[in-house]
Formats: C-alpha cells, structure tokens, sequence
C-alpha cells in the first residue's frame, strides 16, 4: 500500500520502500502538469533522482503565446536524495500525498516561479510496470498518478501568470524503479531488436469526477500494462475499471492524435465513454523526454542550467525530438447516470511497429 514516506525520492526498488537495490537504471521521479480550462495556460514540472548515477535533474516548461519555453537543470546528487534542489528549480512535500511545492528562480532566462499542487483526489496507485525484452529488464516500476489543482504564479518573458486554485488544474505522478536513464547501453540483449514501444497515457479532469487511462502494448497490440480509474474529486476511493480500451484517429502524416475514444467497463457492467479532442501538443523533451541533450539522467558537471525555446506552430511532428508529446484536450465524459465535459492531456508516444493502427518502421507516420 502507498505510504506518505512513498512521496519523498528514497526509494530504493521499484516497489514501497524496502531494501536497497543494485541497477545503474534505477530512478525515482516528480511530474506536474497544469493548464486552464482553456488551454492558454500550460506547463509541466518534473524533478528525477538517480542515485547509482550520482545524478539529479530538474525541469520546469512553459507554453506562452505559441512559444514552449524549456528550463532545464542537473547537478551532482553528491549521494543526498533529500535535497530536491537543482540550480533554480526546486521541489518540496508540504503534506505528502495532498500538498507539494514547485519553485523556479532563473533570472538570467527571465523565468520565475512559485506553484502548489493541491489534491482534489486520493492517489492512485497503478498496476507495476514490468517490461522484459528477451532476458533483458527493460522497465520495472511503480507509480502513483493524483490529480489535484494549482495556485500560485509564474514568470516568463517578463509576463507574470497567476495561476488560480479555482482554475488551474492537472495531474501530478510519482514512479520510481528501473527505466532506461543517462547514457545508453552499449550492448543491449542479443540479437538485437528494432525498438518498439507503445505508450498512451490520459489523466483528465471533471467538475466533479476525475479519470486516468493508460496503455503500454507490444508490436502485435497485445497490452502488457493498461488500466482506468474513474473516481469522485474527494477524498474518497475511485473504481478501478474491468476493462478499458481506446481508439484513435490520426492526424494525417504523423503519430498523434486527431480525436480519441476512450472506453471503459466497471466491475458492475457500467459502460464509460471518454471523448478527446486535441487542440494543442506540449512537447515532452522541454523537460528531458527524448532530448539529444538533455535527457534524463544524463552528467553535465557538478552544476549546469540551459533554456531554449520552442515555436510549437513550426515543430515537425515526425522529427524523433518531437514524437513525445501531451496534448492538451477537452474531454466529454459519459456513463451510468453520468454526462460532464472536462480538460485533460493525451499523451502519446508511438515507437515503432504497432500492428493495430498500420504503424510501420519506426516513425513512419500513419497510414
């Protein structure tokens, strides 16, 4: 069971802490996201231990105005797991499990910020992802994914943006185990394998409800790990569903979603529905998500900070950089007694062959 030590970056194995594992892949990770109703206001946090690497990074992006912009941190941990500060960007536990604190302060890159996540939900704790190629141990983790609102404000660009409780809100995770980090091994299992990995993951926000769906499938379309979560926005138990599935229609000549369906059946035999509709992507890699350089886990000395921007109307959907992505949708939820509209993210990552929606080769668009 999730404990409140769960929300601190100690753990050890990819499981509640117990005993100290070995795995130079080890990692344990905070990520936030928050938008507005409307979308104009988007951003994500994330913050990531690694301990047998001896590194720590952090992150803190943006959307303003058309334009990403991508705070980015590392450090040495110097083996102190509790000091989550990275240069400028910092994360803090007021409450474990309700209440965390993300602070930036990079004057040089004009971006200044101080947010709380408040939670207008119990966590949840998702089935543990455990993933072999061949005899290889590829993923092997746990995580807790909560949705909650945010208030406070960011700075960018000489532009102050209040972000109101009542407005802002999204979803937050905490996973720690084994996923591939820092620099990439040079000898994977034989014989070698083209890559292939199939993620969709969609936390999304209700008046009154919340709902998680996510899926992680090999070439053939066969799930090694998918669930869904429907629950109230309180402090009370959300209904882990029987069954869950989606469908997605492309956008022509890319890997990203034009409309989705998520569809979900409860352990009474209720029929769920979700509807998404895409309006924008946030790009993963403002905060280290397939960056060249900048990805996770990776040594840049004892202090390094970089920023950069992103144009999101001129990114090419099909460069590799950019296959990562979450985009922001409004959402229609309907079931037993139930018909509200919402906010959410979509996030996609297509690697690879995936027999059920024609995906060939590695990034070849959609058919």
């Amino acid at each position: 069971m999730l404990t409140k030590a769960d929300d601190y970056p100690v753990h050890q194995l990819p499981e509640p802490i117990a005993t100290a594992g070995t795995d130079r892949n080890f990692y344990d990770r905070y990520f936030f996201n928050g938008y507005s109703p409307d979308g104009s206001i988007f951003f994500a946090v994330a913050l990531g231990v690694y301990p047998h690497l001896n590194v720590m990074d952090a992150s803190l992006s943006i959307i303003d105005g058309g334009v990403q912009h991508n705070l980015r941190a590392s450090k040495l941990l110097n083996m102190e797991r509790m000091d989550t500060t990275v240069g400028p960007i910092s994360v803090q536990v007021i409450e474990p499990l309700k209440t965390l604190r993300v602070t930036a302060d990079s004057k040089e890159n004009g971006i200044k910020a101080d947010i709380t996540f408040h939670a207008r939900a119990l966590p949840v704790e998702e089935p543990r992802f455990t993933y072999r190629i061949g005899p290889a141990t590829f993923m092997d983790y746990t995580r807790l994914t909560q949705n909650g609102s945010y208030e406070g404000w960011i700075e960018v660009a000489g532009k102050r943006i209040e972000l109101a409780r009542d407005r802002i809100v999204g979803t937050r995770d905490r996973s720690w185990g084994v996923r591939p980090v820092g620099a990439q091994n040079p000898q994977g299992a034989a014989p070698p394998r083209l890559p292939q990995f199939y993620w969709i993951w969609s936390p999304l926000n209700f008046p009154e409800k919340f709902m998680l769906y996510h899926i992680n499938a090999d070439a053939s379309g066969k799930a090694w790990n998918t669930a869904s979560v429907i629950g109230p926005a309180s402090e009370h138990e959300a209904d882990h569903m029987a069954a869950c599935w989606s469908k997605i229609d492309y956008k022509p000549g890319t890997r990203h979603a034009r409309h989705a369906v998520i569809e979900t059946r409860d352990a009474k035999g209720g029929e769920w529905r979700a509807e998404l509709s895409p309006k924008f992507n946030f790009y993963m890699s403002g905060i280290g998500y397939t960056h060249p350089e900048w990805g996770h886990g990776r040594y840049h000395g004892e202090l390094r900070v970089g920023y950069d921007t992103i144009k999101t109307a001129e990114v090419n959907e099909n460069d590799p950089q950019y296959q990562h992505i979450q985009a922001f949708v409004e959402a229609k939820l309907t079931g037993p007694n139930v018909s509200t509209s919402g906010t959410g993210v979509l996030e996609q990552l297509a690697i690879g062959e995936y027999a059920p929606h024609g995906l060939k080769g590695i990034f070849d668009p959609a058919p």
